[in-house]
Formats: structure tokens, sequence, C-alpha cells
């Protein structure tokens, strides 16, 4: 069979599949139970923190990193604990940190359609709280005792920054590569999606294969998100952005799409992204005129089905657990994290 045909097959098969509203109501305690543990791990006696906590709460967000975490867990059958929710809040802590402190980095002044956190309190304020996040998290995974699960928060945590770090070190690069673009997409997003995934598996009660087949589900998933992520970048509005369409460009990051251009080497197309780069705005090229670019040339429908490859990837990893319908919700995240649109 043709991998066109395999994707046919595919979707015929999960026609009968949960949808994602099916999906969330299969949880849907457990994610009540977990915006009431966020609420209450993010309440603090300092009023600042305190005022930013419920400004943050109030951002929402997509929430799919415990839902991972959540669904994981449930895959053998037992009830989810305290610590399970627990556990959920951390690593969307872990994830609202990062987005925090990344938005002092980028100078972005919107965050999920809301003036974000450094463009409300400043960056000096903002880094602060980041940190406080990083903390008030680790002190959430400290108190359940796992050092399985702590080392391993704590060596995805590391690699998060390291991510950073690298990115910052290719701002403005015209000519970073594609391994290179892929290793700060894996420590910037695929190894905390398969961390929430493995996690679960531990509570849950995985055996070492289970873990790892969830571990690998997570890394796949996660690098097919980010890519889908950086397309929509290019195709998505604002309103569904929840932030200006094209800043990764504006904020001199080249993504997948840009790096098969330039790739390609046509003088005119480089001239293009050269012009956004030194620039730092769309004002002598625009960003219709590079997405027009990017769609002649194909190269934003190559990264979606780099995105969908990955997406398959982690549907197959699944073929290692017991057939559920936590399972099949896993399995059904990765075929909506290739075909959403926000």
């Amino acid at each position: 069979m043709t991998r066109h045909g395999t994707d046919d097959a595919i979707r015929a098969s999960r026609s009968e599949a949960p949808s994602m509203a099916e999906i969330f109501a299969l949880i849907r305690d457990e994610l009540a139970a977990f915006e009431q543990e966020f609420a209450r791990q993010i309440a603090s006696d300092v009023p600042l923190i305190a005022e930013i906590g419920r400004y943050v709460k109030d951002g929402g967000g997509k929430r799919i990193r415990p839902t991972l975490l959540l669904l994981s867990a449930k895959l053998w059958g037992h009830p989810v604990t305290p610590a399970t929710i627990r556990l959920a809040v951390v690593v969307e802590f872990i994830h609202t940190a990062t987005l925090v402190h990344d938005d002092i980095i980028d100078g972005a002044h919107v965050r999920r359609g809301r003036p974000s956190v450094n463009a409300r309190w400043g960056n000096q304020i903002t880094v602060l709280m980041g940190d406080w996040l990083y903390m008030r998290a680790f002190e959430m995974a400290l108190e359940e005792r796992s050092f399985e699960i702590l080392d391993l928060l704590t060596r995805i945590t590391r690699k998060m920054t390291e991510g950073e770090l690298i990115q910052l070190g290719h701002i403005g690069d015209l000519f970073i590569t594609r391994e290179r673009y892929f290793e700060i997409l894996r420590r910037k997003t695929a190894y905390l999606f398969s961390a929430c995934a493995e996690i679960g598996g531990i509570l849950g009660g995985a055996s070492p294969a289970e873990k790892l087949a969830l571990r690998e589900y997570g890394m796949n998933l996660g690098t097919a998100f980010q890519l889908i992520d950086d397309v929509l970048d290019f195709v998505a509005d604002e309103e569904s952005l929840g932030k200006p369409a094209g800043s990764d460009l504006r904020e001199g990051k080249l993504t997948l799409p840009l790096i098969l251009l330039v790739e390609r080497g046509e003088p005119r197309h480089l001239e293009m992204v050269r012009a956004v780069l030194h620039d730092g705005d769309y004002t002598r090229v625009t960003r219709q005129e590079l997405v027009a670019v990017l769609e002649a040339e194909g190269f934003l429908e190559r990264a979606r089905e780099e995105a969908r490859a990955y997406a398959r990837r982690a549907s197959a990893c699944l073929r290692a657990l017991a057939p559920s319908p936590y399972r099949d919700a896993l399995d059904r995240i990765a075929y909506f994290t290739v075909e959403r649109t926000r």
C-alpha cells in the first residue's frame, strides 16, 4: 500500500474514532480537578504573585500536556489519584514558565489573545514570576517522593533551557540547518510532551516496554505538534494564533518551511528572507508575499507532510499498549494535532 493509501486507510479507520469533545469527556472529571488544583497551587500570599497567577490561569490554553498525562495514566484502568492531578499541574506550570520566559526573550507583547505577562508587568517582574512557576512546579513534584519522576522532570527542564540557549545562538541565522532546527524543536517542545506521556505511564503502572512506547509516542507527537505550529505561524490569523502572525521570522527564527526555501538557494527568495531578518518586520517584504512563495514552492505542504509522518510514528508507538478507549484517544490526538487550524 502507498503512503497515501495508508493515510486514506487511517482516516477511514478513524471515522468512528472519538472526537476531541469525546476525548475530553473521557477525562472530564479529571480535567475539572486539574483546573481546581491549578488555581489552588498558583495562589500565593504574596499579592503580586497572586494577581499574576490569576491572570495566567484566566488565560487558559490548550491543556494538551495535562491531557496527555491524564489519558496515559488511565490506560491500565486505575483511578486517577490526587498525585496524578498534581503532576498534571506540575507539567502545565513548567510549560507556562517557559512561555513566560520566552515572551521576555522574544519581546512578545501578546499571548493567547491578551497582553503577555511582560507587557503588563515588565520584564523584571515577569522573569521572577517564571522562576517562581518553575520552583513551585518542582516543590509539588518533590511532594510525590518519586525519584523516577523527579529525575525525568529535571532532565527535560534542563533540555528545554538548553534548547532556548541553542536557539538564541541562531537568531538571525539565514543558514540554520534542518538538523539544528529539529534539535531545537525536540528540546523546546517534544521532550515535555514525551515526559507527560511517560509520567502518566509511570503513575498508571506501565511496564518498562510500555513506558518506552509512551515516551516515543510523546516525542513524535510533540514534534508533529510544533511542526504544525510553525506552519500556522505563516498561514493562520492573529485571532486563531492568539499572537501576531509571522512572529517567528520577525523574531529572527527560521522554521522548516523557510529552511527548505533557503536550501533551494534562489537569490530572489534569499533576499526576501534576509530583508525580514534584517528589518525585524514585514515592511519591505509582506508576510503574504512570503507565504505565496512558500505555497507556490510547496514548502508549507512539505512541512505539513513531515508533521503527518511524525503523527503516524506516534500512532504506531501505541500498538505496544493494550486496546482501550484511552489508547484510542491518544491515537486521535495524534490525528487532530496535524489537522488543526489553531
